[in-house]
C-alpha cells in the first residue's frame, strides 16, 4: 500500500512519483504508468458476460489504456472471458478494436466464422447430424487473434476463467493448464453451445452462477472494478408478442441481474459501470460498431471516476464510486 504524501521538501522519489501523478490527474491529463507499478494502486477488473453487449467491454479498456493504467488481475465470464483473455494477452483496447471490426463487421463475415468453425466438410456435416448446437471450443478457436497462446501461464497479465460446473451447480474457475477449453466452457450458452468437456468438468456458460466475477477480481487488489454488461429492462415495456429466443434471454438477463447484485453486496466494487445497452439483442454481433460507440458517455464517466480513484488511493482517501452515477 502507498504512503501518506508529504508536503514536506524530503520527499522519496516514490512519494514524488505520487505527487506529480495527483498533479496531472487534477489538470486531467492522465500520466502514463509504466508496468513498474512504483506504489501505484493494483487494480483486478472483473470483465461480465452479455453475449454481443459484451462487446462494450472494448472501449473501458481503451479508457484504461488512456490512462496509462494496466490491471494487475483480469477476471472474466462469457465473452468477458474471451476478450479478457486477448486484454491479458497484452493487447491494447485499440487492437481490440480492430480485430472484433475484423472478425465481426458483417453478418457475411460471422456466418463464414461459424459455419467453418462448426462444419469443416460435407463428413462433418454428417457427424453433427444437422445438430444446430454449435461447438463452443471451435468458436473460440475462429475468433481468437492468432497467433494465441494455449495455457494461461503465457498470458502476461494472471487471468481468471469463470464458467458453471453443469453437474456440480457451482462456479468453476480456471488460472493455470490450457487456455481455449476453459474459455469454450466459460462462452457455452445452454442450448445454443453443446457443454464443454474439460478437466472433469462439464461445463455450460459462466454466466449461469457467476455473471460478473468480482470475487475473482477481488483478490490482492487495491482498487476493484467492475464492467458489467448485463444491460437494461427493455424499453418496449409495452411489447407483448415476444419471440420464444427474446423471452429466454430476457429470462436469463434477469438471472444474471439478480445473481451481480448479491455478488456486489459480497465483493463491493470500488468503481462499477454499467452502460446502457437496452436498444441491441443479445447476439446482435454483426452491429459491432454500433454496440461499442454507444459506451462513449459511459467510457468518459468511467474514465472519470477511475482517474478520480487513482488519486484516492494515493491520497490515502477514498470511498467507492460508480461509474454511471
Amino acid at each position: 500500500m502507498a504512503h501518506d504524501v508529504q508536503t514536506t521538501d524530503d520527499l522519496t522519489p516514490l512519494q514524488h512519483r505520487g505527487a506529480e501523478i495527483v498533479d496531472a490527474l487534477r489538470q486531467g491529463e492522465p500520466p502514463i504508468v509504466q508496468p513498474k507499478r512504483d506504489g501505484m494502486p493494483r487494480i483486478g477488473v472483473a470483465l461480465g458476460g452479455g453475449s454481443a453487449r459484451g462487446l462494450t467491454h472494448i472501449p473501458f479498456i481503451e479508457a484504461m489504456d488512456e490512462l496509462g493504467l494496466k490491471p494487475t488481475t483480469i477476471a472474466g465470464t462469457s465473452i468477458g472471458a474471451l476478450i479478457g483473455a486477448g486484454w491479458a494477452n497484452g493487447m491494447s483496447g485499440a487492437e481490440l478494436r480492430d480485430h472484433a471490426m475484423s472478425v465481426l463487421g458483417t453478418m457475411r463475415i460471422i456466418a463464414s466464422r461459424l459455419w467453418g468453425a462448426q462444419i469443416r466438410n460435407l463428413g462433418g456435416l454428417v457427424q453433427n447430424g444437422f445438430n444446430i448446437q454449435l461447438d463452443a471450443a471451435r468458436v473460440v478457436e475462429a475468433f481468437l487473434p492468432q497467433p494465441f497462446p494455449d495455457d494461461f501461464r503465457d498470458l502476461k497479465i494472471p487471468l481468471y476463467v469463470v464458467a458453471t460446473d453443469f453437474q456440480s451447480w457451482h462456479q468453476a474457475v480456471f488460472n493455470s493448464g490450457l487456455l481455449r477449453p476453459a474459455i469454450a466452457g466459460s462462452i457455452a450458452i445452454p442450448s445454443l453451445f453443446k457443454p464443454v468437456k474439460h478437466a472433469n468438468h462439464l461445463l455450460v456458460d459462466g454466466g449461469v452462477v457467476n455473471p460478473l466475477p468480482l470475487d475473482q477480481a477481488a483478490a490482492d487488489c487495491d482498487i476493484l472494478v467492475g464492467i458489467d454488461v448485463n444491460g437494461d429492462p427493455s424499453e418496449k415495456m409495452d411489447k407483448v408478442d415476444h419471440r420464444a429466443l427474446d423471452v429466454w434471454f430476457g429470462s436469463a438477463q434477469i438471472m444474471m441481474h439478480s445473481l451481480t447484485a448479491h455478488m456486489m453486496a459480497a465483493y463491493p466494487p470500488d468503481v462499477y459501470i454499467r452502460p446502457h445497452l437496452s436498444v441491441f439483442g443479445a447476439l446482435e454481433f454483426w452491429r459491432v460498431k454500433e454496440i461499442m460507440e454507444s459506451a462513449q458517455r459511459d467510457k468518459d464517466n468511467f474514465k472519470r471516476h477511475l482517474a478520480h480513484k487513482v488519486e484516492q488511493f494515493i491520497m490515502k482517501t477514498g470511498e467507492t464510486n460508480r461509474a454511471g452515477d
